[in-house]
């Protein structure tokens, strides 16, 4: 049975660089020893251990199972001592809490920016660390007990979290000026069905939307562009190469009023919720709570 007070840091730290590298040379720059001290302190390491990590080849280094299951270790161990670093500085300059939120790129992009820098505001001893993710993936991380609070679309099953509204954003059809629905006043989402789209990549909470919403026509959303951020679907669009549907607020002012129009949509759909939802049955810290009660208040 492996003695994990054999382990030092260093020495998982050079697995890391090892491990990404293929290459003993670099992984000895990036730890800032000699070749031959990197060397022998991975040789340690695979004795500790009892297995091969690594296959020593002529111009390079070629990793093992055993090397790519203990590097992915390695790596989640240093994160973690790299996250108490933080949070002891944090604690040794007056911060109480840290509360860890996830969130979907509609609420980053529209809400959150101005929502937490109130709340931060109010209790300037708390720390957020806030990751964004897709709708799918911020619930998971609340379930995994990854995160304290996830903010997600409504579209997205959360039967294991307590869920509370957060905020209301409508959908837009974006298209260039001189598009033929330009012109419009505002429009069924059918009506769009014969031109092509620009739309983010699959996982997103507002593609399964749109493509739902698609079906439920029985027309085929043609897709020709898919791209991972709201600007980048602004960018597309600017360009000509499709229409897309987006949050009005994630949408650049100077845009609208140059470049694109923004064409509202009679569809029950366009008008969405955000929710914030936190784990059943789990007891949050008072700075989380205290967030998730500020959030869900704001509607």
């Amino acid at each position: 049975m492996l003695n994990l007070l054999q382990l030092d840091l260093a020495s998982l730290r050079l697995l890391v660089l090892a491990a990404s590298s293929q290459n003993l040379t670099k992984a000895a720059d990036g730890a800032h020893m000699t070749v031959s001290a990197a060397s022998k302190r991975l040789a340690e390491l695979e004795r500790v251990t009892d297995c091969t990590l690594f296959i020593r080849l002529p111009r390079g280094l070629q990793l093992t199972p055993a090397g790519r299951g203990l590097a992915e270790h390695a790596r989640l161990i240093l994160e973690g001592v790299e996250r108490m670093a933080h949070d002891a500085n944090d604690f040794s300059h007056g911060v109480r809490g840290h509360v860890r939120l996830f969130a979907n790129t509609s609420a980053v992009i529209q809400f959150l920016p101005k929502d937490l820098n109130t709340f931060l505001a109010a209790n300037p001893h708390v720390r957020i660390g806030m990751e964004e993710a897709l709708s799918d993936s911020t619930i998971q991380a609340v379930e995994d007990g990854r995160a304290d609070i996830g903010i997600f679309a409504d579209n997205v099953l959360a039967p294991n979290l307590e869920v509370r509204p957060y905020r209301a954003d409508q959908l837009v059809l974006l298209v260039p000026n001189d598009h033929p629905l330009a012109e419009r006043s505002q429009l069924s989402f059918a009506d769009t069905l014969d031109y092509d789209y620009v739309a983010l990549n699959q996982g997103s909470s507002l593609l399964r939307r749109i493509s739902d919403a698609a079906h439920d026509a029985r027309k085929l959303l043609k897709v020709r562009i898919q791209v991972a951020s709201f600007d980048g679907i602004c960018r597309m669009i600017e360009a000509g190469l499709g229409i897309g549907i987006l949050p009005l607020e994630s949408v650049r002012h100077g845009l609208l009023e140059t470049s694109l129009k923004a064409v509202p949509l009679e569809d029950h759909w366009a008008s969405r919720t955000l929710f914030a939802g936190v784990a059943v049955n789990t007891r949050l810290s008072p700075e989380a709570a205290n967030l998730f009660s500020f959030l869900t208040s704001l509607e």
